[in-house]
């Protein structure tokens, strides 16, 4: 069943609700009714039961808790069809946010109304980076034959933002783990990450400046992530990888003062 469709079902479900209301006797017992009315010394209703008009002696009828119940009643309904039509904005909201998001993988952003695209950066796997850098990854291994630095080419990333609360969107081709990574300039390039290659076998260790972010999932595959904090000025990267295969795809950006 789909959220709009049980929407509609609840709304519809409310509105028959709203339209029973329980006629209290002063002996104890009800009288289940769509709608009634005080005319003289009697109470003029329609029966749900019997599905006809019936009167009864006033005398015989408790007004007052009729009344406040049924007044309780309709504020219930009251919220719970505002609550039901907020999560119907929300659902569309939701919808509309994904519609916006073109389907091929990659990382987005949005201005407006409008997505736009980031493009995936050229990188580099530069080896002979200096064996020392990841031996404190972890100690227990053999000694690290060989390290190298993930390349960004350009000092500067032509895509600024001045938010630093920027929001992105990841649509991931396959399953894969993504985030948001300060970059370390050195000269012409940005480094993203650093690798450390141990022994002779195929195992890696990974070095990279990870930083806090919030994710949420919107559809099967796409995901909006944004950092928990206001990022610092400088230089950044959506990245998305596979621990130990060094295979970091990399859509860099810069956040940059007002």
């Amino acid at each position: 069943m789909s959220v709009r469709f049980f929407l509609v079902f609840a709304l519809a479900a409310l509105a028959s609700w709203a339209a029973n209301v329980k006629l209290y006797l002063k002996d104890g017992g009800y009288q289940l009714c769509r709608e009634y009315q005080v005319q003289a010394d009697n109470v003029h209703f329609y029966s749900v039961e019997r599905s006809e008009w019936e009167d009864i002696p006033v005398a015989l009828v408790d007004l007052k808790r009729t009344e406040a119940e049924a007044a309780a009643h309709e504020a219930d309904l009251q919220k719970e069809a505002a609550l039901a039509k907020e999560e119907q904005r929300a659902d569309k909201q939701l919808q509309e946010e994904i519609a916006r998001i073109p389907q091929d993988p990659g990382v987005y952003w949005v201005e407006g109304n409008a997505a736009k695209t980031i493009e995936r950066a050229e990188t580099n796997l530069h080896t002979e980076v200096g064996k020392s850098i990841l031996r404190h990854l972890s100690p227990s291994q053999s000694p690290v034959t060989k390290t190298a630095a993930m390349e960004i080419k350009g000092a500067r990333s032509s895509n600024i933002f001045t938010n630093p609360n920027q929001e992105f969107y990841v649509q991931l081709g396959e399953p894969a783990t993504f985030g948001i990574v300060r970059l370390t300039s050195k000269g012409s390039v940005r480094i993203a990450e650093t690798v450390g290659y141990y022994g002779s076998s195929d195992e890696v260790s990974e070095e990279r400046e990870l930083v806090d972010t919030m994710e949420l999932q919107l559809a099967e595959g796409l995901y909006r992530i944004w950092p928990k904090t206001g990022l610092r000025a400088g230089e950044y990267a959506v990245v998305q990888y596979h621990d130990g295969k060094a295979d970091m795809q990399v859509w860099d950006f810069a956040v940059k003062s007002k």
